[in-house]
């Protein structure tokens, strides 16, 4: 047995490789595409071919009649139990919720919706199947513009209507704001429609044993998926274990009870065996929710000097045909980050929920708020414009100082902490801001081809999801909170459970500096558990960057009660008052007498022996803990991106990126700096690439990676990455960093391609900025053409 070991090194801020890599990297580890069962199945559905359609009828014996298939089921057979997928937050009292069954039974609303499932002994036998089922379709008018969605006359989505819900919110005297400004522009931007393309696609298993089922699914939400088997599918949550094992990726695609996982569920029970279901990616790409699809219409009143008076926002949200988990709510975490770094006298916003008949949106990184930094920083570069200011000073005339936090917000939301002129500093010289607005000039007075331009977003965001009684305050169905508990084995190593779900991001690598710090322990004698319901039962997951600024505090929280009870067993041993012991670096020492010392490691031994414990003292030093916390968190920093613009090809060339951020105290540098690439790889790659099309019929036309464009590394440019910091207000001045990226970097590269064009009298160029919209940008603006609608629906 190890008893005693040297303190170690303070782990946080230190750059330690991930403990997950080698594991990840040589493929020793355990994808749910793995699992293998004795008897199990396969399972391949059927899906619609038509955006909108009555089912008149379905005929599964085709499929039936083949070698190796096993058993067909059609949305009918299925009807009495399968109850409809869960919408976790009714945003208004009178919102539209239509059920949603898991397989259609009566009528299709999007491309891609499961109308019959086939079983078979192994996956392809399955896939062939599917072409045998016979179904009949009447077909109905689409929905597809949510802009004449709520017209009269427009065909119905349901038949209760297109109209989810309205959500109004209002601070200070809007009307006065704008009525006397001097300087009133308005803006409509539009937020295309995104697909979330994790590296792992989607894959399920069930078994049944007896009335016990255990799931094992790629998610990041296993314990809110446990919960919703059992709340809305009648199943006891005791009998229900949901195991997310490695997962590769989600981004909030995984953040989601399916219709995939509920009927694997069923089908497992209703046949007697385990049963297997695996995505390809054409099937990913119609069937795992989507992100984004506004329409922001938004205006902004300010006084001559350049000060904000008022920001009004006007919001279309596509929904798609039905309210997945937390589809309303998105675009309302955007309401409160509109106004971002900015003060201002006033504020109204409104979203209006349309149906259309699509793929439902919902979470995607970032959630509400890139679509709401991307609108507030592009109508400030057109401010800048309209009052002919250098956009920067713009920004710094109406940002809220370092000297003002905590600051309260137009929103309400208290900022605990920021320091934006250090951030933007830093960024500025690493930048060559100077420098590059010198050549801009020149390259612009010689009548350049190739135009340079500067973009800039200086953004904010809320995010650690959240405390409960805010949550509640909103009409969502649970709470922030997360829990966590510390297991101190007799040889002094550690076991952390977790109830935030990894998948990606390096928690237990982080979880154990964390806890290294708390309790002196070796980092390499800590491992971290997680994922599996059965063992962490309890937790909120993993989304909305809440592991480290909510999960790592609960993990604090747990090792300070480890602590306590080890301080009352340490003062037995070493026969003094708890009162007279300090603790540091793994030891407890009588003040005044160091040499008098027992390490944490020695008391766990001695507690586990039990030989001699102070009376009525438990032999254990577990703990567990559950923060919920105080307020949201905070990070902000100033990206800047300079774009050389081909203005006779339209072709757009990232020249150079700059991020700096502020994500309070950084436990691992190569994690941050690996969320923030990635990050800002997924903004960029709004900005210039990837966008979900549905033709006239509303079939999806962008359902393969030649259809859906996603950057490669060759595609990016290398960026500059460096920090600032302001502790956060909690235990571990933690901030989330996981969306950072994603949300500052769109509107820098969509600033610096419209920077670049100006002189072109450009204004706005529609996302994706794709070399044919940048070039019909030009022509429009220069009188030589009308940019034409587009061919699809986005």
């Amino acid at each position: 047995m190890t008893a005693t070991a040297d303190a170690p090194a303070a782990e946080l801020g230190r750059a330690r490789l991930r403990k997950e890599d080698a594991k990840l990297i040589t493929g020793q580890t355990n994808w749910t595409d793995n699992i293998r069962l004795p008897g199990m199945l396969h399972v391949a559905f059927v899906r619609s071919p038509f955006a909108h359609a009555r089912i008149t009828g379905v005929d599964v014996s085709g499929a039936l009649g083949q070698p190796g298939v096993i058993a067909a089921f059609s949305g009918a057979d299925f009807a009495a139990e399968q109850g409809s997928l869960p919408c976790a937050w009714p945003v208004t009292e009178d919102i539209l919720i239509p059920p949603h069954p898991p397989m259609a039974v009566d009528e299709v609303r999007y491309v891609g919706e499961a109308v019959a499932v086939v079983v078979a002994r192994d996956r392809f036998t399955a896939a062939d199947a599917v072409g045998l089922i016979d179904v009949d379709y009447e077909p109905l008018p689409p929905v597809l513009d949510m802009r004449t969605a709520l017209e009269p006359g427009s065909p119905r989505v349901h038949e209760a209507g297109n109209k989810s819900y309205e959500w109004v919110f209002a601070n200070g005297d809007v009307d006065g704001a704008f009525n006397d400004a001097p300087v009133v522009i308005e803006r409509t931007y539009r937020q295309q429609r995104l697909i979330p393309t994790a590296m792992e696609p989607r894959a399920v298993v069930a078994q049944w044993i007896g009335d016990a089922v255990t799931l094992w699914t790629s998610t990041q939400i296993p314990h809110v998926l446990r919960f919703a088997l059992s709340a809305f599918f009648a199943i006891p949550e005791q009998n229900i274990r949901v195991i997310a094992p490695d997962v590769g990726g989600g981004f909030g695609s995984k953040l989601q009870v399916t219709a995939e996982e509920v009927l694997a569920v069923l089908i497992s029970r209703r046949i007697g065996k385990p049963v297997k279901w695996n995505e390809t990616r054409s099937e990913g790409n119609l069937t795992v929710h989507h992100g984004r699809d506004q329409w922001q219409r938004i205006k902004i009143a300010a006084d001559t000097d350049g000060r904000i008076r008022g920001l009004e926002v006007d919001l279309l949200a596509d929904m798609g045909a039905y309210l997945m988990l937390v589809t309303p709510g998105v675009p309302l975490l955007g309401a409160f980050m509109f106004p971002a770094i900015y003060k201002m006298d006033a504020y109204s916003f409104k979203c209006t929920g349309v149906f259309t008949t699509k793929m439902p949106t919902d979470a995607y990184r970032g959630a509400g708020r890139p679509e709401a930094t991307f609108a507030i920083e592009r109508i400030i570069d057109e401010l800048a414009t309209e009052l002919g200011m250098e956009p920067l000073e713009l920004r710094e005339r109406n940002w809220i100082r370092h000297e003002e936090f905590p600051y309260t917000t137009i929103c309400g939301l208290t900022y605990d902490s920021g320091n934006y002129e250090a951030a933007t500093a830093k960024a500025r010289e690493l930048f060559d801001y100077d420098g590059l607005r010198a050549e801009q000039r020149e390259r612009n007075e010689r009548g350049d081809k190739v135009r340079l331009g500067i973009g800039i977003s200086t953004f904010t965001e809320m995010c650690g999801l959240a405390p409960s009684r805010v949550l509640g305050s909103l009409s969502y169905g649970a709470g922030g909170w997360e829990s966590a508990s510390i297991r101190m084995l007799p040889t002094g190593k550690v076991e952390v459970v977790t109830g935030s779900s990894a998948h990606g991001q390096g928690h237990e690598t982080a979880w154990s500096q964390i806890v290294a710090d708390e309790l002196g322990v070796p980092f390499e004698d800590i491992r971290v558990l997680h994922g599996d319901t059965q063992v962490s039962p309890k937790g909120m997951d993993t989304y909305g960057s809440r592991s480290l600024a909510v999960g790592g505090l609960a993990l604090a929280g747990a090792c300070d009660k480890v602590v306590a009870k080890a301080r009352i067993i340490a003062a037995g041993m070493l026969e003094v008052s708890a009162d007279d012991l300090e603790f540091s670096s793994g030891r407890f020492a009588v003040k005044g007498d160091p040499d008098a010392s027992r390490s944490i490691q020695e008391i766990a031994l001695a507690t586990f022996a039990a030989h001699a414990l102070p009376d009525g003292v438990e032999p254990s030093l577990d703990s567990d803990y559950t923060y919920d916390p105080d307020n949201f968190s905070f990070p902000h920093g100033t990206h800047l991106c300079a774009t050389e613009v081909d203005t006779e090809t339209g072709f757009v060339t990232i020249r150079s990126y700059v991020a700096v951020d502020d994500v309070g105290v950084v436990v691992n540098p190569l994690i941050v700096e690996g969320q923030v690439h990635g990050g800002v790889a997924q903004g960029i790659a709004q900005a210039l690439y990837e966008e979900g099309v549905y033709d006239d019929d509303g079939n999806l036309v962008t359902t393969t990676m030649a259809d859906y464009l996603i950057p490669s590394a060759s595609d990016l440019p290398s960026y500059v990455t460096e920090r600032t910091e302001t502790r956060a207000a909690n235990r571990l001045g933690v901030k989330g960093v996981g969306e950072a990226g994603t949300i500052a970097s769109t509107p820098a590269v969509v600033n610096s391609i419209v920077d670049a064009l100006k002189t072109f009298g450009v204004r706005d160029v529609e996302m994706p900025c794709t070399p044919e919209r940048v070039w019909r940008a030009i022509q429009a603006a220069e009188g030589k053409a009308q940019i034409p609608q587009d061919g699809g629906t986005a």
